[in-house]
This record gives C-alpha cells, structure tokens and sequence, in this order.
C-alpha cells in the first residue's frame, strides 16, 4: 500500500496562481494572512522572507517556499522599503497577469499561488508540515521550473477550462513538493509520514492502514515487524511523534470521517469496518476526536444528502 497516496486520495487538493511579478531593487510585498497555504517560487534575485514575531529566512534564485498555515509575511529586499500591500492591488486588471513593482535594477522575479486542501483527512498531511517549508534548488528540480512555467503560461491567457487546470497543475506540484520534503527528511522528522522510510515502523504503519479494524497490540505489530514490544512501542513513539494506540485510534476515526462524507453506508456498519463492535462505542470514540456524533458530522458534510433512519436515531441517542 501506498499509505500517502491513500490519505491525498481522501482529500480535495485544488489551488492555482495568484501573481507573477517581477521586482525592479528595492521592494518589498505584503502578504496578508489567508485561510490556506501560499507559495512562492524567488526565480531570479535574492530577497527576505519575515514571518511574525521577527522570524527571517533569507531567499535566494531557485527558492521554493510553502507558508503552510497561511499567516501574515513580508518579502523584500530593503526593509526600509513601504511595502506593497497585495490587497490593494487593481483587481479589475487581468488577476493573473505580470505585477511590475519597485524601483530599477536588478530585476527579480517571483511566482506566488496558493494550495488549498479540504477534507476529513486534510489534517493527516497539513498538521504534519512545518509552518514554513523551504525548498532549496536540487540537480532533479527540473520539474519545480516545468510546472511553474505551465502554470504562467497557463494564466497567460483566458481559455476554457482555465480554473480547472490551474487547480489541477497546483494539485500535480503541491505532491511534487510533498515528495521532495519527504526525499529531505532526517531520521524522527516529518511524523508517520517520514516514519514511513523506517523498515520496520513503514511495515507497521502499512499494516494499520491496509487493516484498521483489527484489535492490533503493540505485541502484535511488534512480531509482525521483528521487533520486541517494548522496542518497537519505544521506536514507533519516537519515529511517529505518538503512541502506536492514539495512532490508530487516530487513523479509524479518519477512515470513518471519509466513509460517513463519501458514502451511504450505516452508521452501525461503519464503525465494524473501522474496528469497533458497537456503534454506541464508535460514536463516542468519533464524538471525542471531531467534536460531533457521526450523524451530525454526516449531516454537516453532506447537507444535500438524504439522511438515513439510522443516522437519525444514532444522532438523538448522541445528544
């Protein structure tokens, strides 16, 4: 099993290309905070990436930076320069057309867009990245320079389809950049999904992804992988960053958010597939981790569907 093809699967990948610009020395942008993910690729020029509470992190030609949870930040090149503020830029121009800014020379450019992932499981990879992910050039980056230029070339003119294959060009490099974060990974980094690399704590988390439902103890997954009970608890603890148990937990009501958006099935049967032999003890369990019984989840995620008896007289035991 491929477990991080498994969780993008079951979520909405989407995003595309906000501007292009290009920045004649000094300048300076502003950044406002959104409610998703903002990239920028520096492709000529040098520049400073300030974050709040006076984090720097210096850009040079080839940079590819994620701000992950979308806060507020400024990109310069002289910090006594006003910054633009990319609010108030002409919206009634062409939105995806060049933004000439600053002074003379040298001329930098950048690419900025934005990725947007939703879904039950979009915590199982945004919670996992840091809150600014750098991407230094690479000797195989070629594919970081092909994918943005289709996607200027793209925005470039006004064709049918144009949104969706924007959307569809930012979802292709928003998984190129989430594997080359994973090629850079050091030993305990990046959560399960860097515990993946790990020839023992990968074999573990491949069988409690391709079987979630059975009643798996740290004893049980510790042989299945060779490893001892309290070596492989300590080692998958530490590789993971949580105990295997909260991991799985984890992972069922994840699998049981995804069955209760994207299907018909009973709520009753449900929680036997994600390995639970009553639906009072599934709800419960589900109730804890997202704050809402499955039926009211159900009913929040799917407004337009009809709602099922079961679904109807889970949702009033819940309450």
């Amino acid at each position: 099993m491929d477990i991080l093809a498994e969780v993008l699967d079951r979520v909405r990948l989407g995003g595309t290309l906000l501007f292009h610009f290009e920045l004649g020395h000094p300048w300076s942008v502003a950044l406002p905070e959104r409610p998703y993910a903002l990239f920028h690729y520096l492709g000529r020029g040098s520049a400073t990436l300030a974050l709040e509470q006076g984090r720097e992190l210096p850009m040079t030609e080839g940079d590819f930076v994620v701000i992950t949870r979308g806060e507020p930040h400024l990109i310069y090149t002289d910090r006594r320069t006003k910054p633009l503020p990319i609010l108030d830029l002409d919206r009634s121009r062409p939105q995806l057309g060049i933004v000439r800014h600053g002074g003379g020379q040298p001329l930098s450019t950048m690419i900025c867009g934005n990725f947007t992932i939703s879904g039950p499981s979009r915590g199982s990879v945004m919670e996992l990245l840091p809150p600014v992910l750098l991407l230094k050039p690479t000797a195989d980056g070629d594919w970081l320079e092909a994918i943005l230029q289709r996607l200027v070339s793209e925005s470039a003119l006004a064709r049918p389809g144009q949104r969706v294959a924007l959307s569809r060009l930012t979802e292709v490099l928003f998984v190129e950049v989430l594997r080359s974060w994973i090629k850079s990974l050091g030993p305990g980094e990046g959560g399960w999904i860097g515990a993946m690399a790990d020839p023992h704590i990968g074999r573990a988390l491949q069988l409690i992804h391709e079987r979630p439902d059975r009643p798996w103890t740290l004893r049980d997954l510790g042989n299945q992988v060779g490893l001892g009970r309290s070596a492989f608890a300590a080692r998958f603890t530490k590789l993971v960053g949580q105990p295997m148990q909260r991991y799985l937990i984890a992972r069922r009501m994840a699998d049981a958010a995804f069955l209760l958006e994207s299907s018909d099935e009973g709520i009753a049967r449900i929680a036997i597939r994600v390995g639970y032999e009553t639906a009072a003890a599934f709800s419960k369990l589900f109730h804890r981790h997202y704050g809402l019984s499955p039926g009211r989840f159900r009913a929040a995620r799917r407004p337009d569907a009809g709602r099922r008896q079961s679904d109807v007289l889970e949702t009033e035991a819940a309450d």
